[in-house]
This record gives C-alpha cells, sequence and structure tokens, in this order.
C-alpha cells in the first residue's frame, strides 16, 4: 500500500514542478529595480562518488573546492555525503550530511576567519529517461547548523540557522553515441535550481538562491565521467536588496564503484 501512495503522489509532484520554478522566477525578476549587486567570479572543482552496494541502495559521496579567481583566494570547502534508497521505479530517496567550510565572502578580505556549517538533509529524485533526452527532478530540504563566532573567532558550538529548500529541474541531452554499444558518451546537461529560506531568523531573504548549470559531460566508460561547464549564481543577502551574481567555471569528475556481487560462469 505504501508504494502504491508514493506512486500516486510522485507524479502529481512532478507536474507541479515547472511551475514552482516559473513562480519564483518571476518573483526574483520582480525585485531587478531595487537592487544593489556584487559580481564575482569563481572556480569549483568537484569530485563525485557512487558506492552502488545493489540495485537498491547506494552511497554518494562529494568534495568541492571552491575559489574565487581574480584575485585568488579559497571561497568554501564541501564535503557531503548520503545514502540513497530505491522507493518505486524512477525515484530515490536519500537522507545525509554536509560539513561546509565558509570563507570570508569577499576575496579582498584581511579575515582568515573560516566558519564551519553542519547541513543534515532529506531529498527525493526522480529520472524520466524519453526518447531524445532525461529530465531530472530534485527535491530536498537542508537543515543549517552554524558555528558561533565573533570577533574574527570561533566560540560556543553549532546552533540552528535555518531550513532550506531545494527544486533542481536537470535536462541531459545526448551529443554522441558509441556505434556498436548506443551508450552516451558525450552530454549536454541543462540545469535550473531555486533555493528558498525559511526560519525565524529569515526575515528578507526567504528567496535564498538561483542556480544556472550549462555543461558538458564526456563518459570515459560506464564507471567514469568528467565534466566542464558554467554556472551562474544568484544569492539574495540577509538585507532583501544586496546581491551576489557569480560566474562559475565548474570542472567535475564522476566515479562510480559498484559492489554487487557477480555470478561466476560455471
Amino acid at each position: 500500500m505504501g508504494i502504491l501512495h508514493f506512486g500516486n503522489i510522485f507524479p502529481l509532484i512532478n507536474r507541479n514542478s515547472l511551475w514552482i520554478l516559473l513562480i519564483t522566477l518571476l518573483f526574483s525578476i520582480s525585485l531587478v529595480a531595487q537592487k544593489k549587486v556584487t559580481n564575482q567570479q569563481l572556480l569549483w572543482f568537484a569530485y563525485h562518488n557512487t558506492i552502488r552496494f545493489n540495485e537498491n541502495w547506494a552511497l554518494l559521496s562529494e568534495v568541492q573546492e571552491r575559489r574565487f579567481f581574480n584575485p585568488g583566494a579559497q571561497h568554501q570547502l564541501v564535503f557531503r555525503s548520503n545514502i540513497q534508497r530505491k522507493v518505486i521505479e524512477n525515484w530515490n530517496v536519500s537522507v545525509g550530511m554536509t560539513y561546509f567550510l565558509q570563507s570570508p565572502q569577499d576575496p579582498e578580505s584581511e579575515s582568515t576567519l573560516i566558519v564551519p556549517e553542519l547541513r543534515p538533509d532529506i531529498g527525493f529524485d526522480n529520472k524520466q529517461k524519453l526518447t531524445l533526452l532525461t529530465i531530472s527532478h530534485r527535491y530536498k530540504m537542508e537543515v543549517r547548523f552554524m558555528h558561533d563566532f565573533a570577533n574574527d573567532e570561533l566560540t560556543g558550538g553549532y546552533r540552528f540557522s535555518s531550513f532550506r529548500f531545494r527544486y533542481q529541474l536537470g535536462l541531459d541531452i545526448p551529443l554522441w553515441r558509441q556505434h556498436d554499444t548506443r551508450e552516451e558518451r558525450l552530454s549536454l546537461r541543462l540545469k535550473d535550481e531555486i533555493l528558498l529560506n525559511a526560519g525565524s531568523k529569515i526575515v528578507k531573504n526567504t528567496f535564498d538562491q538561483n542556480r544556472m548549470y550549462a555543461g558538458l559531460q564526456y563518459r570515459i566508460n560506464p564507471d567514469f565521467a568528467v565534466e566542464a561547464g558554467y554556472l551562474n549564481w544568484y544569492q539574495q543577502r540577509p538585507s532583501g536588496t544586496d546581491y551576489y551574481d557569480r560566474d562559475i567555471i565548474r570542472f567535475s569528475v564522476f566515479h562510480t564503484l559498484s559492489l554487487k556481487t557477480k555470478k561466476h560462469e560455471k
């Protein structure tokens, strides 16, 4: 009965996802006339690892180094790990934790303070493989705990900061398939993600950010792929009228390890 219940809900979620994305984008565009924008340039380097235990269970991990350039400085260092479970066909649920190290937002800052953050999360994702492309939907809720700091020093421990809700729509478009196996080797990847804040401390920045991405992924073999792309990260700051507009070049490596038991031929 539980599976039937999920099966009825998930298609409805997908139908409403585009409306959520459109309404949020129109809301952010309406603020253009009253905003102050700071432009920044960054480079992101990421390693994504997937360990598949069987058809239903997997461990997803990633490490990201995010750096400013022009001028150069570290911005963020991210460690993320999630346990993923297949629920029904094309639908997965995951739960995990992110350890986040935040350097100053200004690459020219004289401060060397790095503020840790803990982010437990839960999410759902879905992929629909069509004739010419694959459509993906990802829904995630994060709970943010920031480390206390004062006078440019860490103090005390972690304190609840806010909730954050994320929705990502993705399109994977194959550009080249290997003739003998028909495996997808080169793909165009397009993504747009909306992030919303909630909590007692969130007053003027319910809209947190929007991330638009376009990249090319080359799959070397079924277990290894490399990707390069451009990400525009548009973020509202707590003031409600100040924004970051970040141009990001992102390089990623995707690595899959399978622990599924192989049957030996007799």
